[in-house]
């Protein structure tokens, strides 16, 4: 026999499913203390997670769940292909070297002076829909991915969710960013650079995204009191990220020394994740195990 937890009010899926979603998970990782499996059903009135015998737990199934309430369809995945989100490209090939065209402002956003942010790597793009949505009117969103096929089915989501405050673009960041964000018009709020390529090799070191020039960039154009936020499930991609923030405290400041309630680790990495929404990339690392290594900078006032 299997028992169910059902939601059945779609506006309450969010703040119940990531309570689903830690039970899950911890669950998963002491599968001992239950004799059962696990699995999740959705149909247009309601989310089920079920106890049952016939299929355990996956990630992605941990991913649908978060991202319940968007109600996103694969209907043009056929069209895509398979598309892997943790498929690593080289970012130093000619193929990336020529800057993304700079869009119309006007034309891609309702409201083209509202803050923006800027999702560096933006992925299958779930992240960035999901806060789209959420603030619809105070606050425009830009995905810059390298990953083609990815930006063209975020593009269709957004069209699917009319939303008027998102746009995703095929751009290598270290190529276009300061050009993009230098013309648009409003504020830029905050930049997120969330669990990028790894680049082990050390003769690779120089593909990744957080480099000098970048970082530049994100410091020249940030508004007084805007935010940096990094992250990884790479103890090593983390570490060198925030090596390169943590050099410009003259400029910018560890949201800890500003709010000192917002926990930290003993080594300084966020206990919690600020933005109330997890990337997928983030979630499949925690399902496994591993640690997300957090960090949330403000630029200081004056600057």
């Amino acid at each position: 026999m299997a028992s169910s937890l059902c939601l059945n009010s779609c506006a309450a899926v969010p703040g119940a499913a990531k309570q689903i979603l830690s039970s899950l998970i911890l669950l998963h990782k002491f599968p001992s203390s239950l004799g059962h499996k696990y699995c999740i059903s959705k149909t247009s009135a309601s989310l089920s997670v079920s106890i049952t015998d016939k299929k355990e737990i996956r990630s992605t199934d941990l991913v649908a769940l978060e991202y319940a309430d968007l109600h996103l369809t694969d209907k043009i995945s056929q069209e895509l292909g398979h598309v892997r989100i943790r498929q690593h490209v080289n970012p130093l090939s000619s193929s990336f070297s020529v800057p993304a065209p700079v869009p119309n402002w006007d034309e891609v956003f309702k409201d083209p002076t509202l803050p923006l942010m800027v999702d560096i790597g933006s992925g299958s793009g779930r992240f960035l829909l999901w806060l789209a949505k959420q603030n619809p009117d105070s606050k425009n969103y830009l995905g810059l991915e390298i990953r083609a096929k990815l930006v063209k089915r975020a593009e269709f989501w957004v069209k699917e969710l009319a939303l008027s405050n998102i746009h995703f673009m095929f751009a290598n960041a270290a190529v276009s960013f300061k050009q993009l964000v230098s013309t648009y018009p409003g504020p830029l709020a905050l930049v997120s650079i969330l669990c990028p390529d790894p680049h082990f090799k050390k003769r690779h070191h120089k593909r990744r995204v957080v480099r000098t020039p970048l970082v530049n960039s994100i410091l020249t154009r940030l508004m007084p009191e805007g935010k940096v936020f990094i992250q990884s499930d790479v103890v090593e991609v983390a570490e060198d990220m925030r090596k390169q923030f943590d050099e410009e405290s003259g400029v910018l400041q560890h949201i800890d020394t500003v709010d000192p309630s917002v926990l930290c680790d003993n080594e300084g990495w966020l206990l919690n994740n600020p933005m109330g929404i997890r990337t997928e990339r983030e979630i499949h690392a925690e399902f496994e195990g591993a640690k997300i290594y957090r960090r949330l900078y403000q630029k200081r006032k004056g600057y």
